[in-house]
């Protein structure tokens, strides 16, 4: 019923822009120096963005423009030594487990001219054939704070009860080390340190489907979408930076930004529901789905919530302006019991109980619910029993997500799981900063930058760079991750947190040259 959404090929969109202003805010007869700085041998300590994963992967393209591997380029004007990066084997993406594809570790995505898809070919990064050597960029997509200083964390073994991260298993010096210790060990003179997104982005890409773990010191007991309990964060921020800097290296730190800055939690509107869009781009057939829809199913829908007290979960649909989606709200009270008595008179008892267990907690999304991107695709599809949230597909006409029948959890943030992560995420950066200070760090707002780019975009040279989803140059298509570019406008913040701490002259990247999309072939 609803097509999904669909982004046009501006004529204006290029892989590769140029900018004659090279945004190098350092004039060039100003030698490059170090400042107190030592660059000598640079490690990096993160998760996915200090890897270079983009576009729903980790490709080697990709990690050759991660800022970390930037800011090493830049390192070594002032001295810096040799990085080293784990590479994948392709630019496809992907891995295989011991000869089997793995759907959560498919290729990375392209931009077609009209929707983001997976590029064509076969992952060829085995997991369980070990790189040798000691690598600098020890960024591990999907590691948590407290990932980083757990032994066993790159162990095989690990793997099959979700102990090990595959990415790690790939170069860990031993199946017994942690990241930490890896870095340690290479006696770092200098280290970044981005570490925190995914303490809370695995509840909220969920949409909430995890628990706030907050009170609970024991990550051992923690689910895969659980947000990590401030104290376990600060407790794990202090030991790596204490370790780190123990020999008297200096180092980067950078706090985290909200996912209010992040394409993947603001491109999907709440209100998509529009006559053109329900009569698939025809207006008149679109309204009287609209009447129909208001006489069988809103209408009553309102009458009897309204009799509870709750006629404001549901308002009858418009023909002429755009209408929310049905959701599903957990914090509401449950009223699937007086919705079953008030519609069993005209629908049956057993009609009437199904009724009332879809419709117990639904209500009409607002603008302060955030729907997340992959909800693009499901608003107007069929539920099946494996999403319908009651282990059976429901049948027409109660078959249409977020029109006759509400998404799920797993599709939208209420308001009070928004809260959860927003609280989490200022507890961690209240560490990162006060951790930074008391180190003699420098310090990354990270948070800023990524706020800008969600509410007017960043200017540079000719070019703007925002969050808008695909054409606006800051992220990737994931709509997590940034773009080329988007790791281009990181590395130059940290140069510039770097400068001024250390007294150093780095030069920022020409952001410019970097590709805000790769194309669907790597050469």
């Amino acid at each position: 019923m609803i097509k999904n959404m669909k982004w046009l090929l501006l004529v204006s969109l290029t892989f590769m822009a140029c900018n004659n202003d090279d945004n190098n805010d350092t004039p060039a007869e100003v030698p490059v120096v170090p400042g107190s700085a030592v660059f000598t041998k640079y490690i990096a300590l993160g998760d996915s963005f200090a890897a270079g994963y983009s576009d729903n992967a980790l490709f080697k393209k990709g990690q050759e423009g991660a800022y970390t591997n930037i800011l090493a380029q830049q390192f070594a004007a002032a001295g810096g030594g040799a990085f080293t990066t784990p590479f994948m084997n392709d630019n496809i993406g992907g891995l295989v487990f011991g000869g089997q594809l793995n759907p959560a570790f498919g290729p990375r995505l392209y931009f077609n001219g009209v929707a983001p898809v997976p590029v064509t070919g076969t992952p060829t990064t085995e997991v369980m054939t070990h790189l040798t050597g000691s690598f600098s960029n020890l960024g591990i997509p999907g590691a948590k704070s407290f990932h980083l200083v757990a032994a066993g964390y790159g162990s095989p073994a690990g793997l099959a009860i979700n102990a090990a991260n595959p990415y790690f298993v790939r170069f860990a010096s031993s199946p017994s080390t942690s990241v930490l210790a890896d870095a340690v060990v290479q006696n770092p003179t200098f280290f970044s340190l981005f570490i925190g997104g995914n303490d809370v982005l695995a509840y909220a890409t969920s949409g909430g489907v995890g628990k706030d773990q907050t009170g609970n010191v024991n990550p051992a007991t923690y689910g895969s979408n659980d947000i990590t309990d401030p104290t376990v964060f600060a407790n794990v921020f202090s030991t790596l930076t204490t370790t780190l800097t123990a020999k008297g290296a200096k180092g980067v730190v950078a706090n985290l930004p909200y996912i209010t800055a992040l394409p993947y939690f603001i491109t999907v509107p709440y209100n998509p529901l529009t006559a053109k869009s329900l009569g698939a781009d025809n207006e008149a057939v679109g309204k009287a789905t609209i009447q129909a829809l208001n006489a069988q199913l809103y209408g009553p829908l309102k009458q009897a919530l309204t009799a509870f007290s709750a006629g404001d979960r549901i308002n009858l649909l418009s023909e002429t302006v755009a209408n929310p989606v049905l959701i599903k709200d957990e914090s509401l009270p449950n009223l699937s019991a007086q919705l079953t008595a008030a519609f069993t008179p005209t629908l049956g008892a057993q009609t009437a109980a199904f009724y009332g267990t879809v419709f117990g907690q639904a209500r009409q999304a607002k603008a302060t619910d955030l729907v997340v991107l992959p909800t693009r695709t499901a608003i107007g599809a069929a539920p099946v029993a494996s999403d319908s949230g009651l282990g059976i597909a429901p049948p027409a006409p109660l078959n249409k997500f977020g029109v006759t029948y509400p998404l799920q959890d797993k599709h939208v943030l209420i308001p009070a799981e928004i809260a959860e992560i927003k609280k989490a995420t200022d507890a961690y950066n209240v560490t990162i900063e006060a951790v930074a200070k008391e180190k003699g760090l420098a310090f990354v707002d990270t948070r800023a930058v990524l706020t800008q780019l969600s509410s007017g975009g960043i200017r540079f040279g000719n070019f703007t760079m925002s969050a808008t989803y695909v054409t606006g140059g800051a992220f990737s298509l994931d709509g997590i991750h940034p773009s080329a570019r988007g790791y281009g406008l990181i590395a130059n913040i940290f140069i510039d947190a770097i400068n001024v701490k250390y007294g150093s002259t780095l030069r920022h990247v020409d952001l410019g040259s970097y590709p805000i999309q790769y194309p669907a072939t790597i050469q």
